[in-house]
């Protein structure tokens, strides 16, 4: 039995801490104050998506559902870097898209090959080599390494297609796409055959080609969650052109125009941009009709819209020849296969700084560490006016300007920060 078809995923990833830096003093023979030589620690592994055109599902990532990457190791004496932590590489089908749980806004596109780092490893902390200076000889504290970012994220899988097929159920859209491609499909002669996307590259001529998708049919109110058709609208949403299949035959007592529009008005109410692409008609069936007058009533409709209608019977292979010739040209015409572009907003941390904190002094330097501390600078860009008066406003609130005071901080004292140095000033 071949393996369910799964086309959305919600995993939480996690990057790497990095190591913490040491305490280390040079040591060697006839060398009598050899200095600070500790070493920092390495960085925490990130978490990197890239695409793999092996895959065509998300099936990897249905049991699987927490993914973290290595920790960096902690640095050693003799200046000695810690080793990085390896990076997590998480393999996903070309066009899946990346979004933030919480808010559903889309974090990236994974539709080139270009890989993306998710989430970042922490930076390794500083060794006691840093921290001398004249005044300040023998540094005898060093810093931990920096927390690695953890994310919810759902993966959503967006098949890459230039033409979708659309229509009801046993109009014959596999039958099509068997016919003029290369893909093997389920067929057979009762509704919901196929139970989940097929791909096929149709050859037209010499270097004119193009990837066709066939979902499972639509039905009255798929969008709203009826049927199998709610679940796979989302891999049409990137085709530039829809063929849409009507059963002209009547063998089922359908009427081809009522069959025309409802469908039109689910992918209306699923999007009505995706409802704007161009379409062209595909008459199916035509060897088997019953009653001409179906085929001539839905032509005076369709072209009454402006639309083009091709006389097909995909069983018998009549016209499908040239319906996928003028697919072609209409996609020359066509802009490209559509990327979504990221909506994702980084936002300031919610971080909450009621914890305690440890503060010591060495010489005239303190020493500030705290585990909501890393959190709060893991996400401040120090290069950034507005980011270092959030950053400043934060440490206010917190109070640890006024346990400082209380302690004896002056004014010219050094506040040590992890690898953060500044002056204090009131």
């Amino acid at each position: 039995m071949a393996a369910p078809f799964v086309d959305t995923a919600k995993i939480t990833v996690r990057s790497g801490n990095g190591g913490n830096g040491v305490v280390s003093f040079h040591r060697e023979k006839y060398v009598a104050a050899g200095g600070p030589d500790g070493g920092d620690g390495g960085r925490g592994g990130n978490v990197v998506v890239t695409v793999d055109d092996h895959m065509s599902t998300l099936m990897d990532f249905r049991y699987k559902r927490k993914y973290t990457a290595a920790n960096g190791t902690d640095g050693g004496g003799k200046r000695c870097t810690g080793r990085n932590g390896a990076d997590l590489v998480l393999r996903v089908p070309r066009g899946t898209i990346i979004r933030d749980a919480a808010t559903q806004e889309i974090i990236h596109d994974m539709s080139d090959d270009a890989p993306f780092i998710l989430c970042k490893g922490g930076r390794g902390g500083w060794g006691n080599q840093h921290f001398a200076t004249p005044t300040r000889q023998v540094p005898r504290f060093a810093k931990a390494g920096y927390p690695g970012e953890s994310r919810e994220v759902v993966l959503e899988l967006k098949l890459l297609a230039d033409v979708g097929l659309v229509g009801f159920p046993n109009v014959g859209k596999s039958t099509l796409l068997s016919v003029v491609s290369r893909a093997q499909p389920k067929i057979a002669n009762y509704h919901f055959t196929t139970l989940f996307p097929n791909l096929g590259v149709v050859y037209v001529e010499e270097g004119v080609s193009f990837v066709m998708a066939d979902i499972p049919g639509i039905i009255e109110g798929a969008a709203g969650g009826a049927g199998l058709g709610h679940d796979f609208l989302r891999h049409i949403d990137r085709c530039r052109l829809l063929i849409h299949v009507v059963d002209v035959s009547g063998s089922e007592g359908r009427d081809p125009v009522e069959d025309f529009e409802a469908i039109n008005a689910e992918l209306k109410q699923y999007s009505p941009e995706l409802a704007s692409r161009k379409m062209i008609v595909a008459a199916n069936k035509t060897d088997i009709m019953a009653d001409p007058a179906l085929l001539d009533k839905l032509r005076a409709h369709v072209e009454a819209l402006g639309l083009e209608l091709f006389e097909i019977s995909a069983a018998a292979h009549q016209g499908t020849r040239e319906l996928v010739k003028q697919a072609a040209r209409e996609l020359a015409q066509l802009p490209p296969v559509a990327v979504y572009e990221p909506t994702y907003v980084e936002r300031p941390p919610e971080v909450d700084t009621s914890g305690e904190v440890s503060i010591e002094k060495y010489d005239d330097t303190w020493v500030v560490e705290a585990p909501w501390l890393q959190h709060l600078m893991a996400n401040v860009n120090f290069g950034d006016y507005e980011s270092r008066n959030w950053f400043d406003r934060k440490l206010r609130e917190s109070g640890l300007f006024d346990k400082l005071e209380a302690m004896g901080i002056q004014d010219g004292d050094i506040v040590s920060l992890y690898d953060l140095e500044f002056e204090y000033q009131r």
